[in-house]
């Protein structure tokens, strides 16, 4: 695909992208070093979502299962809406009243899950999900960091294997993944989108952001409501368009600002309008 050429031309030491097609997971189009491992950045909270989502059909856990502050749920954890702040274990809020997102709320959803599993979280999240699916340059190291994103290493080949997942899902029930993916979560909460203000309402659904009407936003113009996924602080993103039909990863060594804020809609733009 030609559009992915365009990554040339971001201000990035490294970037890599890819595209592929929700109905058989097939790689339309790929640019730049493909088993290149970049740091994921929030990307990563996709990866423990889903690994919380396997647990939660294997019984390891309920979504309404108490975690976190009290009255917080593995729900709320995953829809950044149990009250915790950014980066601290302090509590902002009653749990379900605002989207106040969270990395220490994703911290204690890696905790919950490690101690009703017994399996620490990281080796949960590879047998869960990243070995099932061949993503074998992928982990989540906890030892040291956070499962909200530090800790997150992976590839855009890799990705692109998470990516048909996310279309055609394997290892999760699709009505699972609908409702993590294509209903809002506590819908009408407000928030803060990182690196793009203040929503109303600022949409999600559990641990993926939905785009609706949110606008400026990282994906492209002409990225349907239904666009969801995320991206990290690193310079990655990974979106799933349902209304397209396909999935876009692009990972980069360069921390978001404004270039990634310019560069990744006119990338979303020119795939979507490739594609066509």
């Amino acid at each position: 695909m030609q559009s992915l050429r365009m990554i040339e031309d971001w201000p990035v030491p490294n970037a890599a992208a890819a595209v592929v097609r929700g109905a058989d997971g097939a790689v339309l189009g790929s640019h730049g070093p493909q088993q290149h491992l970049f740091p994921l950045a929030s990307v990563t909270k996709l990866l423990t979502s889903y690994a919380a989502l396997v647990a939660v059909e294997e019984g390891v856990f309920e979504l309404d299962d108490p975690a976190g502050p009290a009255g917080s749920t593995v729900r709320h954890l995953l829809a950044h809406t149990s009250g915790l702040a950014f980066d601290e274990h302090r509590v902002m809020a009653e749990p379900g009243n605002r989207r106040l997102y969270s990395n220490a709320g994703f911290d204690v959803l890696a905790a919950a899950l490690a101690e009703a599993s017994g399996i620490e979280f990281g080796r949960y999240a590879a047998e869960a999900v990243f070995e099932p699916l061949g993503m074998h340059s992928t982990l989540i190291n906890t030892a040291h960091r956070s499962p909200a994103g530090a800790g997150g290493l992976s590839t855009v080949a890799d990705l692109a294997l998470f990516a048909a997942e996310l279309q055609a899902p394997k290892l999760l029930d699709p009505s699972t993944l609908h409702a993590a993916t294509r209903e809002v979560a506590f819908p009408g909460t407000n928030g803060v989108l990182p690196g793009f203000g203040h929503r109303r309402p600022n949409d999600w659904g559990l641990g993926f952001e939905i785009r609706d009407g949110k606008a400026p936003h990282w994906t492209g113009t002409a990225n349907s409501p239904a666009t969801f996924g995320h991206f990290g602080q690193s310079g990655t993103f990974l979106w799933v368009d349902p209304a397209a039909g396909v999935a876009c990863v692009a990972l980069t060594d360069r921390d978001f600002g404004p270039w990634a804020a310019e560069v990744w809609p006119q990338l979303a733009d020119a795939v979507l309008a490739e594609l066509r």
